[in-house]
């Protein structure tokens, strides 16, 4: 078990006011850690016969029936004296919910439903009905089922509609992707640069036809075709403490980051012209390896700007409990639950190997791996800063994380920030970024996480586990994910 550690005052991230986002919560409203546990029912289901969830953001009494603010992954809702389909059944993720106010499972459902409304680009904020829906021109976040158009260079093969049963571990859920050999991180000869690049995120190059919305602090807010997502530097969380830092120009528009550490560990990131990650590694002292992140330059086109990649892939269809694929954290009995959840596979097979960045804007792609819900985890309104008390809460998922890596040092671990529906879009994305990047950065400073083996993004109001437009505790979480297999390839790490 991890033991933790005292962080320097100066290392811990700045909490920013986040411009017009959350607002103190309507009186009634419980905090999460206080709320009574049930057993392992779903903290954040509705019930099955269609009770709506309280609009203003109060939590339902506890002697409420468990059922889910969130649809079955399958897209359908069980409703009273309906039963839900049993795992192994295939319903089509494309059928109408019988409860049309709950919340579904999947983010990429979440994004077809947007879709099913329309968009016209602007940022509406009128509620379709009770629960506080958002309808006409919210925006979608980075990427997720962008139509962008334009042929990729070696399009993936789009991945058969039923897949089967769900991979038994990661190498065979990566049984799908041609081996192939890796070229050494270092490799390639670069030229020494004086700075780092793009050390103004705001005048960092993009594809064509992104527009900067605004700048909030050290974060920039995107948009690309009535797509909305923020956008910031892992650079700092990396760098911090380090013996030396370099860059290097490569070919193609691509530069190198080399991070030296004390103990002899490099930690070396290749990314492209428009900074993101196509390749990183950990090079130990005695010259080993390990492959935190790989994608296939052929597959990986930008000269076809950013597009999603789970547009190449069918509509999921989850063949499994939704308790075995969301772990909420008020529901976890023993601390050994974090590890055996997160050592899981992924839920379907992978196609090909993806970028973080990739990752980070493809709600469908992000869909094939499992997530745990932190909604235990409580933040000031408006705030991104941690108390030590809360900090002490990640203490379970940290011993997971350090035996997972004890087993393969190249794990990479997804940290998902999320904000209720309160306040502004674009505020809401800082605020649920800098709420993403303060969890890393404890895992980090109190527990021992390297900072490579994590990477963070904030969705804002995208994906609200709850549907409501008031202040709801359940949407106010961070989520994690074992993105290993969709990032790396396993087998190169063994």
């Amino acid at each position: 078990m991890p033991t933790p550690k005292e962080a320097p005052a100066a290392e811990a991230p700045k909490a920013e006011p986040a411009p017009s986002g959350e607002r103190p919560a309507a009186q009634g409203e419980q905090p999460q850690d206080k709320r009574k546990k049930n057993a392992r029912q779903p903290a954040s289901e509705q019930p099955a016969n269609g009770e709506q969830q309280p609009a203003n953001g109060e939590q339902q009494q506890t002697g409420r029936q468990p059922a889910t603010g969130e649809q079955p992954a399958t897209g359908e809702q069980p409703s009273a004296g309906k039963a839900a389909p049993v795992q192994g059944q295939n319903p089509e993720q494309a059928e109408t919910p019988a409860d049309k106010n709950a919340a579904p499972i999947l983010d990429s459902q979440k994004d077809a439903r947007r879709r099913g409304r329309g968009e016209n680009g602007q940022a509406s904020r009128n509620p379709a009905n009770q629960n506080g829906e958002q309808q006409n021109g919210e925006q979608q976040n980075g990427g997720q089922n962008a139509r962008q158009g334009g042929a990729q260079g070696r399009q993936p093969a789009v991945a058969p509609v039923d897949q089967g049963p769900p991979p038994t571990d990661d190498r065979a859920a990566q049984q799908e992707i041609k081996p192939e050999k890796i070229v050494p991180v270092t490799e390639e000869k670069g030229k020494r640069l004086e700075r780092a690049p793009d050390e103004n995120i705001r005048d960092r190059r993009r594809p064509k036809g992104v527009d900067v919305l605004k700048e909030i602090g050290d974060r920039v807010i995107i948009q690309l075709n009535d797509q909305t997502y923020v956008q910031s530097s892992d650079r700092p969380r990396l760098t911090r403490g380090a013996k030396d830092v370099y860059y290097e120009d490569l070919s193609q528009g691509r530069t190198r980051e080399t991070v030296e550490r004390d103990n002899g560990v490099q930690i070396v990131t290749i990314r492209n012209r428009y900074g993101d990650i196509i390749q990183r590694s950990r090079i130990m002292p005695d010259g080993h390896e390990y492959v935190l992140s790989y994608v296939d330059e052929r597959s990986y086109d930008d000269d076809n700007d950013w597009r999603d990649p789970g547009d190449d892939l069918p509509p999921m269809r989850l063949t499994i409990p939704r308790r075995d694929y969301i772990l909420d954290s008020e529901e976890v009995e023993s601390p050994d639950d974090y590890y055996t959840f997160l050592e899981q596979p992924p839920v379907e097979k992978v196609q090909r190997l993806y970028s973080i960045n990739e990752v980070k804007r493809s709600a469908r792609v992000r869909d094939i791996a499992r997530r745990i819900d932190l909604d235990t985890l409580n933040f000031e309104f408006g705030s991104s800063s941690i108390s030590d008390a809360e900090v002490q809460k990640l203490e379970g998922v940290a011993t997971a994380m350090e035996k997972l890596l004890k087993k393969n040092p190249a794990e990479t671990f997804l940290i998902e920030g999320h904000t209720d529906a309160v306040g502004t879009p674009e505020a809401n994305l800082a605020l649920s970024d800098r709420r993403a990047e303060a969890v890393a950065e404890a895992l980090t400073n109190a527990f021992g996480i390297p900072p490579e083996n994590l990477t963070t993004q904030g969705y804002g109001e995208e994906y609200l586990k709850v549907d409501t437009s008031g202040p709801n505790r359940e949407n106010r979480r961070v989520a994690i994910r074992r993105i290993t297999s969709l990032v790396a390839p396993v087998a190169s790490n063994n």
